[in-house]
């Protein structure tokens, strides 16, 4: 099963390495849905809220302001968006 990598605290500097400033930002209401990255993974830095991904058959990952996380190819999982969400994110196909 694909696994959810976070990170926690990253440096301004590592953020500027990253270029997350220069990401998309997406938001999102509280909600529940479901979220397949069948396609391509996706890296995202949270900026506001919480949100608690379930993965198929996996525990629960609960991710607030200041995580960066990786989501990989072929992740299954549930979204559900406990506090209004704001995060910065990109895809890449690899």
């Amino acid at each position: 099963m694909p696994e959810i990598i976070v990170e926690k605290n990253l440096s301004e500097a590592r953020l500027a390495e990253l270029g997350i400033a220069s990401w998309n930002i997406w938001d999102c209401e509280v909600t529940q849905f479901r979220l397949d990255f069948d396609e391509e993974l996706e890296r995202s830095y949270i900026l506001e809220g919480e949100i608690v991904v379930t993965p198929d058959g996996g525990a629960p990952v609960t991710l607030v302001p200041g995580d960066y996380i990786t989501f990989p190819k072929g992740l299954k999982s549930v979204w559900s968006v406990t506090k209004k969400l704001k995060k910065h994110y990109t895809h890449d196909a690899a």
